[in-house]
């Protein structure tokens, strides 16, 4: 039965207790859930949704206000002045679009088209004023069609509540072609009260499927269908409603990934026969619970309400993908059954290992256990733990194998009700896989940047998830695992240049060049090497003694944190939350400030935290200074202002920062509490003077996880200026590894790798106490000395060698440029992709399909052109080049080639150019176009032509994107 009496409080709500751009929504000191503001985010590079959800919950029933785009991801931007409706599955903070499944929009006219195109829609202006949200609810008032709309939900199922103006129609729009590619779709009508159906869809996750079953409060008089289709890609219905019966209509909803029969048992065992008011009393309550789990104290309600927030925002992902039954539908996308466990999606793991898992070792110890429960059932169904995975796909996206240190971490910290043995199991398959440049990270200890692209950003974060395998291993008592994965964990080593101190690509064994570390570029994962050479969590003993020891590591941070603020190369927005080339806003940065605790200068760690907390968060919509992701920018947070932060998940040390509340308290599921408390005189006073530990003096910057576990009290007395706390060598965190220790590979200084007539070769190695050995060809292996003179072409293989311990064996192919042909630009290409310089479009050396790898030369927004000079003796009959097209990456084929042959350098004789249609394509593609030319031709000129703007049937073209260029070898044959 239904509740058909409006509530009067939602009327009031609407009107009065609205949250706008500055104010927090309404606070009750006595409940928690008052202090969350779930506009915070919305704004911005933020991603998040304001919409009804229940913590880790299945369903987000949240309103969509924008369809597609960078800040379109979660659905929802604040920006936005018109709702599109109402759908019940959304992606807190992420920087890919996806779900957006069975929108619903109550309107008074059928309309099946949105709007979007300026044209008549269903869609309706919406004002901030009359909008409100707290956990597990949402209202908001359409003013076009004055209908005020209200959202609640549970788990698996969700209630809308829609009041009409009195008299007016009352239609609702079902639209299953909404946001994402439809595969298909259906409508079945099971009586005038219940509808129920599917919506399998690509995008983001390449089979996403989804049921629902919906029951309405009173019976449709009519529905009409989209050119009375109820099955396939574009399914739309328009239901009816007597407007005697009530000026109210609750719509009541189930999904599931397995099938109806789910979604309506779902939606009966959750919600039922419940009012309104229950179901969101019951959300607001299960909230209440959760927020509990850590209460903080200050006088600043602006400081409360981002703190709950951002607990808030860490318990959204990830989603229970699971009915109420124990079915689910696994990696290989058949319907599974247990209930042992739950399962759960959306792991966002390359973010989510750094602090948010951590967090949940604290706060969510048992749904921990069925985290790393849900990763083996991954493994046994798709053969691989996820790296990021979304509605039972995997989506290939991000890098390293980061659900390895969840596992590790949650296993070192005792968290064990699981397969430990299956688990170690699959950490190794995911360490020893062959794809994403782990057969070359295996064999040459590195990833070479033509092998693999972002190899910087990989090798380093394998040699963490290797670690992190090492130290399970250890505690298990699996010692060749343990010394083989600890040799591993080195690898970073590889790619630091003692030259610059930074960490580089290495290109056919020569650092990439030129360098510029505030470049963007092919190298680096959402980042530059500012941002990346710091990301050596497990080793930064070794790290600092790569630097040449502590001080070049505080003037290494120092110069990152006081550099320019501007990054150079490819734009990438992830890079928000600047200070210098600190940049909060993406995660490779989030521990960097707590490393000058390991060299005995804490004072700088608090002086960066206690600004990043208090400069980068704020209580408005765009209050995050990047995209949430799933939880961890508001779990830095959390952990941050709490005092304390994870620098090395596995370690079981959280690194000790500047407290910001007054009091804190974590109430633990193990029945303990850890107290936290701070004297303060000053606002000022950021600095740490003392800390006691359960009454006793704590001289060292450092918590061991045990000491929260088993509870008790934490006190920090401080000061405004700094003090010599924990400043000793006894005193400070360290990571070290000192066993099974590696040899780094050589590198080469100087020489060309394609050369005209010789090259001279300077090796050079990372350990200067090294001894290098080399050959070229079949020659045996020398010591080497001196400069190598290499005058042909060949292979030069090198290793080094340092107390018996051998580096990898690396073989570098050279190449001979005949030296009577040269070749002139006309245009410039971009540093970040210039194929090896000048000589590179004739250097012998071909690109593959992945642009990133090195060996293309790319022009943005410009014709390429070129003279080429054969030469008083080569001659041929054919002109090959090449070019690369990858239209995900804005790469196109220029539309037309022209190519002009001359005898002796001034009169030019066109050939008949090349035309190359633009149409779309998903494949990347290389293509090469050959001319025939006459055999007395020495001098080339080659013109490529951009097409410019991106044509209109490509997402770039709404952000008034530019094509790019990439073209390779010219040869003639």
């Amino acid at each position: 039965m239904f509740n058909k009496l409006l509530p009067c409080l939602l009327i009031l709500i609407s009107l009065i207790g609205c949250n706008n751009n500055n104010k927090p929504n309404p606070i009750k000191d006595e409940n928690l859930t008052a202090y969350v503001n779930p506009f915070i985010g919305t704004g911005a590079h933020g991603h998040t949704y304001p919409g009804a959800t229940m913590p880790f919950g299945m369903m987000q029933l949240s309103p969509d206000t924008r369809l597609d785009g960078w800040d379109g991801c979660s659905g929802y931007h604040y920006s936005d002045s018109y709702i599109y409706g109402f759908s019940h599955t959304h992606l807190s903070g992420t920087g890919v679009s996806d779900y957006g499944d069975i929108l619903l929009m109550p309107t008074n006219k059928i309309v099946f088209n949105n709007g979007a195109d300026g044209k008549e829609g269903y869609r309706a202006p919406f004002s901030h004023k009359k909008e409100v949200a707290s956990p597990g609810f949402y209202n908001v008032y359409l003013d076009s069609v004055d209908i005020n709309v209200a959202l609640t939900v549970s788990e698996r199922s969700g209630i809308h509540q829609y009041t009409f103006k009195k008299g007016a129609k009352q239609i609702l729009i079902l639209d299953l072609e909404h946001r994402d590619k439809v595969l298909d779709s259906k409508i079945d009508a099971v009586s005038e009260t219940e509808i129920q159906g599917y919506r399998h869809s690509k995008a983001w996750a390449e089979d996403q499927r989804l049921f629902y079953n919906i029951e309405f409060s009173k019976p449709y008089t009519k529905v009409t269908y989209l050119n009375n289709v109820t099955k396939g890609e574009k399914v739309k219905a328009a239901f009816e409603f007597n407007t005697n019966d009530s000026d109210l209509l609750e719509v009541r909803i189930g999904i599931s990934a397995v099938n109806e029969a789910g979604a309506k048992e779902n939606r009966v065992k959750e919600i039922g026969g419940k009012t309104f008011n229950e179901v969101k009393e019951i959300a607001n309550n299960t909230w209440e619970k959760q927020l509990n789990k850590i209460t903080v104290s200050t006088q600043d309600k602006n400081k409360k309400t981002i703190f709950y927030t951002s607990l808030y925002h860490t318990m959204l992902a990830p989603n229970i993908y699971q009915d109420i039954n124990g079915n689910y539908r696994g990696m290989d996308l058949n319907i599974h059954q247990n209930k042992s466990h739950t399962n759960y999606t959306v792991f966002s793991l390359w973010d989510t290992y750094r602090a948010t898992h951590p967090l949940y070792t604290i706060i969510e110890t048992k749904r921990t256990n069925d985290f790393i429960k849900t990763f083996i059932s991954k493994y046994d169904e798709g053969g691989i733990m996820p790296i990021w995975d979304l509605s039972g796909n995997y989506t290939g996206c991000m890098i390293g194998y980061h659900a390895v240190p969840v596992i590790a971490d949650a296993y070192l910290k005792g968290i064990k009700d699981y397969d430990a043995e299956k688990a170690f199991e699959a950490m190794k398959h995911s360490a020893n896989q062959e794809h994403l440049g782990l057969s070359h990270y295996k064999e040459m200890q590195y990833i070479p940047v033509e092998a693999e692209a972002e190899s910087v950003s990989k090798t380093l974060e394998y040699a963490y998830d290797d670690w992190t395998i090492a130290q399970m291993a250890k505690a298990m008592g699996k010692n060749e695992d343990y010394e083989l994965f600890t040799k591993r964990a080195q690898y970073y080593k590889n790619v630091f240049d003692p030259n610059t101190k930074f960490m580089r690509g290495r290109i056919r064994n020569t650092w990439f060049a030129p360098f510029d570390p505030y470049e963007v570029n092919f190298n680096y994962t959402e980042a530059n090497s500012w941002q990346y050479s710091f990301y050596v969590p497990q080793d930064i003993s070794g790290f600092i003694e790569l630097l040449g020891g502590k001080k070049e590591l505080e003037n290494q941070l120092d110069a990152l944190f006081n550099a320019n603020d501007k990054t150079s190369g490819r734009n990438q927005v992830d890079i928000t939350g600047l200070i210098g080339q600190y940049a909060h806003g993406n995660e490779p940065s989030h521990h960097i400030a707590y490393l000058y605790n390991f060299i005995n200068k804490p004072h700088k760690t608090q002086k960066y935290i206690h600004q990043i907390l208090t400069t980068l968060y704020h209580n408005n919509p765009e209050g995050i200074s990047g995209n949430e992701d799933c939880g961890q920018m508001s779990a830095w947070f959390v952990f941050s202002a709490l005092g304390f932060y994870p620098v090395t998940p596995g370690a079981n040390t959280y690194i000790i920062g500047t407290p910001l509340f007054e009091e804190a308290k974590i109430n633990l599921e193990n029945g303990n509490t850890f107290n936290l408390t701070t004297n303060r005189e000053t606002p000022k006073d950021i600095y740490i003077k003392k800390v006691t530990l359960n009454e006793k003096p704590l001289n060292r910057s450092f918590l061991y996880h045990e000491e929260i576990m088993a509870g008790g009290n934490i006190h920090f007395e401080m000061s405004s200026t700094p003090t010599d706390w924990a400043t000793n060598d006894n005193e400070i965190p360290i990571t070290n590894i000192s066993n099974a220790k590696i040899t780094p590979a050589p590198f080469i200084k100087s020489g060309d790798i394609a050369f005209k007539k010789k090259t001279n070769v300077v090796l050079a190695n990372v350990d200067p106490e090294a001894v290098i050995y080399f050959k070229f060809n079949n020659e045996e292996f020398t010591r080497y000395t001196k400069p190598i003179t290499i005058d042909q072409k060949g292979s030069l293989t090198v290793y080094s060698e340092k107390e018996q311990v051998k580096s990898a064996i690396i073989t570098t192919d050279f190449f001979e440029i005949d030296p009577n042909v040269s070749i002139s630009l006309d245009a410039t290409y971009a540093n970040q992709y210039n194929g090896g310089g000048n000589n590179a479009l004739i250097d012998g050396i071909k690109g593959g399909k992945d642009f990133r790898a090195g060996a293309w030369q790319g022009y943005f927004n410009t014709n390429v052109g070129a003279t080429i000079n054969l030469g008083p003796h080569k001659r041929g009959e054919e002109l090959n080049i090449r070019f690369l097209e990858d239209q995900r990456s804005w790469i196109f084929f220029p539309k037309e080639v022209v190519i002009e042959v001359s005898d002796d350098g001034k009169k030019f004789k066109k050939l008949p150019s090349k035309i190359i249609p633009t149409k779309p394509s998903e494949e990347t593609t290389i293509k090469t176009l050959s001319f025939d030319i006459p055999k007395t031709t020495q001098y080339i000129k080659i013109h490529a032509k951009t097409i410019g703007n991106l044509p209109q049937w490509h997402l770039g073209y709404s952000h008034d994107g530019k094509a790019w260029i990439f073209a390779d070898e010219v040869s003639i044959n």
